[in-house]
């Protein structure tokens, strides 16, 4: 179960990266960042960056599903908390939203994969 946690975590935050690096300026990453025309141009480079470090966040986790074992639920831990910290900074600087759609997916799987430890 953790481990369907975790690639939940990962497909989500593939997601973002898509919204952040490729649909940012587009009408779709508008509307989801509710962001107009004209600011969405001028921080289309920032967004990205922000895409760029969340596909590292995609890597760390993807890498854990897959080395499995101690090294796997190490990464998965480290990458996790990662994302919770960044979701709950996004949550208390941008919007509350980030809470529910980045820390608490994480949260969750983190729970879940310390509990089957």
């Amino acid at each position: 179960m953790a481990d369907v946690l975790i690639a939940l975590v990962a497909l989500i935050h593939v997601y973002i990266v898509v919204l952040e690096m490729f649909l940012w300026s587009k009408p779709r990453g508008r509307a989801v960042f509710g962001t107009t025309e004209e600011f969405a141009a001028e921080s289309a480079p920032l967004a990205a960056n922000q895409g760029l470090y969340n596909g590292f966040l995609v890597a760390g986790l993807v890498f854990a599903l897959v080395a499995g074992g101690s090294t796997g639920f190490a990464f998965a831990v480290f990458f996790l908390v990662c994302v919770i910290v960044a979701g709950l900074y996004g949550g208390f600087t941008v919007s509350r939203r980030i809470l529910v759609v980045q820390s608490a997916p994480a949260a969750v799987a983190l729970l879940v994969a310390v509990l089957a430890r």
